[in-house]
């Protein structure tokens, strides 16, 4: 379906999840595994902060449990489609976010070592660009690796 918002005017804002892997896997080739991980978190980062400024968010300081929902409807099932993002809460002064069915993991065998880099990213930046803090994020559990989710912890710096 193709719309006069459309970045596409033929075949819409979406593309396939086998190309963008595609990609991540092309640029691991060339890079690395760590190299391409900072290229894909950076550019991950920048597009959350893109992100939070399209919807008005920016410096916002959304409470953390209300961020799952802000971040699902923009990049889940009724958005981009980047990932579902289903929880959202702090432990101690971390801030913790899960999410499921990445397009980061999509694909990927039982046990693979794939990171959500791009995922991480996107996440992250919005997080920082709604609260207006910085943070380290990591990646701490995969559903590759028999975790509940792709979770993702944000520590402030």
């Amino acid at each position: 379906m193709t719309t006069t918002d459309s970045l596409r005017p033929h075949l819409g804002d979406f593309s396939s999840v086998i190309c963008f892997k595609a990609v991540i896997v092309g640029v691991e080739d060339t890079l690395g595994e760590d190299g391409a991980a900072v290229v894909f978190t950076r550019a991950g980062k920048v597009r959350g902060h893109n992100l939070v400024a399209e919807l008005g968010l920016t410096g916002s300081n959304v409470p953390v449990e209300e961020l799952a929902g802000f971040l699902n409807a923009a990049i889940g099932q009724d958005g981009t489609r980047l990932a579902a993002v289903t929880r959202s809460y702090t432990q101690g002064e971390n801030v913790i976010i899960e999410t499921q069915d990445t397009v980061c993991s999509a694909g990927e065998p039982a046990g693979s070592s794939r990171k959500c880099t791009f995922t991480l990213g996107a996440v992250w930046g919005a997080l920082e660009a709604i609260t207006g803090r910085t943070y380290l994020g990591e990646q701490t559990e995969s559903v590759l690796r028999g975790g509940s989710s792709d979770t993702f912890v944000f520590s402030p710096l």
